[in-house]
């Protein structure tokens, strides 16, 4: 497992993975343990993945200053990852609260940056708002789940801002496509694997500027890649469009089925879904499903309800 220093001479580790050009992975969480990105539906048959684990997360040590956890901070260790691999451009990948990270160090360093791929991300870096009906018409989707009237009663509370300790278990399987056992082990994995005290401090006051970073994206060059799951509440398919139309050269494609995790409902169409749009060569593949920016398009199968 290699490791590298960052400018405050914290360890951090990565792994490599897969064959192919390299692809930068940031997780979510926030402040997971990358392991859960695993092999992203087997995207190491094309791809060399580099998961790198935020500091205080994984084998990564714990920072001396814990104020460095926060999301802003973090870019310079995205940073000094592209240094030590010898890149002078990198594709990137983030997943969930990893896709604020990978916006915020595309928006600091847009010429490092070749091609962005953002998955069911995070909106809270670029103040892109989600509604309480945002997600609960989203989680409707569900209602023929055996799981659905508990789940749905408990995200009602939470979207109310009256949430009690149980209604974030209960709300679990809304973001599985399949609340199955694997589902249930991944979900179990979270708790282990999430650093609580360095997610505290992910975003706290002073870690984003929604309209500054809104600007610096408005000027990008790169090609973008955004995924939506059709089912997830964590960010539903309106809001993500919202998201990729702040972007000059982006394509938003909703995956059909999927939740929060595209890559475990359905590796085969996120597998496909990411290599039509996400070119491994020197420029970006033009797609016959390409929208404007911010038009989602659907993936190639038709949408079926998750079971």
């Amino acid at each position: 497992m290699p490791t590298f220093s960052a400018s405050d001479g914290t360890r951090l580790a990565y792994h490599v993975s897969g064959d192919g050009p390299p692809l930068i992975c940031l997780p979510g969480g926030p402040m997971q343990d990358s392991v859960y990105l695993g092999d992203l539906g087997g995207l190491t048959a094309h791809r060399t993945l580099i998961r790198l684990d935020l500091r205080g997360t994984g084998r990564s040590a714990r920072p001396a200053d814990p104020a460095s956890y926060r999301c802003d901070r973090l870019v310079d260790d995205v940073e000094a990852l592209r240094e030590e691999l010898g890149l002078d451009r990198v594709d990137l990948l983030g997943h969930s609260a990893g896709a604020n990270l990978a916006v915020l160090h595309t928006a600091r360093h847009p010429d490092r940056v070749a091609r962005l791929a953002l998955i069911t991300p995070s909106v809270h870096a670029v103040g892109v708002e989600i509604t309480a009906e945002d997600r609960l018409s989203t989680a409707r989707l569900r209602r023929d789940e055996p799981w659905f009237t508990p789940a749905h009663e408990a995200l009602e509370a939470i979207t109310a801002g009256r949430a009690a300790p149980d209604d974030w278990q209960a709300v679990a399987p809304f973001w599985f496509a399949r609340w199955d056992e694997e589902a249930r082990a991944v979900r179990e994995a979270e708790e282990r694997q999430r650093n609580d005290e360095a997610a505290a401090v992910y975003a706290a006051e002073g870690a984003f500027d929604p309209a500054a970073t809104r600007a610096a994206l408005a000027g990008l060059a790169a090609p973008v890649f955004v995924l939506a799951g059709e089912v997830d509440v964590a960010a539903p398919p309106r809001a993500v469009a919202e998201y990729a139309g702040l972007f000059p050269n982006a394509e938003v494609v909703v995956q059909s089925g999927a939740a929060h995790f595209p890559w475990l409902d359905d590796a085969g169409r996120f597998v496909t879904a990411f290599l039509e749009r996400v070119s491994q060569g020197a420029g970006p593949k033009v797609s016959p499903q390409v929208s404007s920016p911010g038009t989602p398009a659907t993936d190639s199968a038709p949408a079926t309800a998750p079971t």
